[in-house]
């Protein structure tokens, strides 16, 4: 058992109180990072023979709950709009938009056309999502549609 001297400050300066004791560690118990880093992204998991009815509330929540402010209205007030006329590959496209990029950023950024888009996420469904961004009808988006 190691032991370490603890201190206290006192109003005259610094003063001994006890030994801490450090049960089951000692210095040569120090983990060493990999000499190289190796980080993955994970991956959304995949959810084959999903109904389409859950996959679409699965996708409504997820455009509502992003993290960010931003997405939540964009993204919420999108589906709304879109989801029901959306084809099956289109749904496709969307889940793997919103499920896709590791920074949530990036989706804003490439719906109000900040940022250049990525050949596989540069779709019809993106283009519907930048005409949306633009808000060009002047709707009120301050708050998520009701469910």
């Amino acid at each position: 058992m190691n032991t370490l001297k603890a201190f206290s400050k006192a109003s005259t300066g610094l003063h001994l109180v006890k030994n801490v004791a450090i049960f089951g560690r000692s210095s040569s118990d120090v983990i060493h990072p990999p000499e190289e880093q190796v980080i993955t992204i994970p991956r959304p998991k995949t959810r084959e023979n999903e109904p389409l009815h859950q996959r679409k509330a699965r996708l409504i929540y997820q455009s509502r709950k992003r993290g960010m402010l931003e997405n939540d209205l964009l993204l919420s007030t999108f589906v709304a709009k879109h989801l029901n006329q959306f084809t099956v590959d289109q749904i496709n496209t969307y889940d793997e938009l919103i499920n896709g990029p590791s920074n949530d950023w990036d989706i804003y950024y490439w719906a109000s056309e900040v940022k250049e888009i990525p050949i596989e996420y540069n779709t019809d469904v993106m283009d519907l999502l930048k005409l949306h961004c633009k808000n060009l009808n002047k709707e009120s988006r301050i708050r998520q549609p009701d469910l």
